[in-house]
């Protein structure tokens, strides 16, 4: 019941099976087994390079990437369908590997609609020729972050990573906080202030940038409550140079990634989902095991409330993410809407789902070696990823309302 197979294509379900034997057979045995290393200090060391070699193998990696470099091409009717339900797959296996899976996906479509073609011919055979190449979308400064989505297109909103045209070459300057991949990545794609004063859709431009460039370098990786595997980074660019060619797009670049932000709700969900889903699984069994007062708790009546909530939670989230994925696949005009509406209820509703699922395990349920706390804490961390739940609402409103929602109060 809670895997809903309706309405999906024969090329989806194809791609969902893939993915859950590679989850069930790879994933899920590393992340038992070795419940120690996302604990590991040494970042690099978490995740073996034979997960992601896998990944490559089946082809769930390079998603993203035109056929014509290697990479597999989704039905572009249903793509963002497929990505979502792919990423469910693998967040319930681990969703810091999801996040991995999600950045390079999205980070490939960006770069697929904005990339000069030389250097797509230049940059996706050596993403395809690496299992560990990885891609980075670093939008995020210590002083904005999701907030900076609410519709003020001011001065005061403006990014403090700047880019100056000196000769035939950018200099940027600034930092970037709480990027997925950042730690790992080989490739970043850089938002930058190129014109000071003209507002974020405006005077934003972002930037290629290989991690060799000189002048920029990774500060930390972020020790997060969840999704450790994901290596969560903090980058800084100190007069870091970049030729004239690598500015992907001048002044108006927030309008041209909305190909990577709408579907990156979805998935941002579709992630919180299997998250969700993997909890419930593990619960079931549980209670179907474990003798309390004579009889197995699933006999408790308590317990079989607990897991109702739970079922009706997961099916209320993948009926609004279906509607949300079609709208984007469709270019509906209620897309904008649906993709923050999962966002705000995938985030607090998988959170108490998977709070069900430690308070049925009782003791044993806040125990690092039984793997439900890790749900617990990953569940958290969507929160706040990919926005707060707190703008979510705040852009559901400006949707619904557009000439009644709040104006910008200023920067005092």
């Amino acid at each position: 019941m809670i895997y809903n197979e309706r309405g999906l294509s024969d090329e989806t379900l194809m791609m969902r099976d893939v993915t859950r034997k590679f989850v069930n057979e790879h994933v899920i045995p590393f992340t038992r087994q070795n419940w120690q290393a996302e604990w590991s200090m040494v970042p690099e060391g978490r995740l073996p390079p034979k997960i992601l070699e896998v990944a490559h193998q089946i082809g769930i990696r390079t998603l993203g990437i035109p056929e014509e470099y290697g990479g597999i091409a989704l039905d572009p009717k249903t793509e963002t369908l497929t990505f979502a339900v792919i990423s469910e797959e693998i967040s319930r296996g681990d969703c810091g590997l999801a996040e991995k899976m999600v950045q390079q996906w999205k980070v490939s479509v960006l770069l697929r609609n904005i990339l000069p073609e030389h250097l797509k011919k230049l940059w996706f055979p050596k993403i395809m020729a690496d299992p560990q190449f990885l891609l980075a979308h670093c939008l995020t400064e210590p002083r904005g972050a999701s907030d900076r989505w609410l519709p003020y297109d001011v001065p005061e909103a403006m990014m403090h990573t700047r880019a100056e045209k000196k000769g035939d070459r950018w200099v940027i300057n600034g930092r970037k906080q709480f990027i997925s991949n950042g730690y790992d990545a080989s490739l970043y794609v850089v938002y930058a202030t190129t014109t000071p004063g003209a507002g974020m859709t405006k005077g934003t431009s972002c930037f290629l940038v290989p991690r060799e460039t000189k002048g920029f370098s990774v500060a930390r990786c972020n020790e997060t409550l969840g999704g450790r595997f994901m290596n969560n980074g903090e980058m800084v660019f100190e007069d870091m140079e970049v030729p004239e060619e690598h500015l992907l797009v001048k002044d108006v670049a927030l309008a041209r990634a909305g190909v990577y932000f709408r579907p990156g709700k979805i998935i941002q969900g579709s992630k919180n989902l299997g998250v969700a889903v993997r909890a419930y699984e593990e619960t079931v069994k549980y209670v179907h095991d474990y003798v309390q007062g004579g009889k197995k708790l699933i006999k408790h009546q308590a317990t079989a409330i607990r897991l109702a909530e739970m079922a009706t939670k997961i099916c209320a989230v993948r009926a609004l993410l279906m509607e949300a994925s079609r709208a984007v696949d469709e270019k509906a005009a209620d897309a904008e809407v649906l993709c923050n509406m999962v966002k705000l209820y995938a985030s607090e509703s998988v959170l108490e789902v998977c709070k069900h699922a430690v308070e049925l395990h009782g003791g044993n349920g806040t125990m690092l070696d039984f793997g439900i706390e890790k749900l617990y804490r990953d569940a958290t961390m969507y929160l706040h990823m990919d926005g707060t739940v707190d703008v979510s609402k705040f852009k559901i409103v400006k949707n619904l309302f557009p000439e009644t929602a709040g104006k910008y109060a200023g920067n005092d």
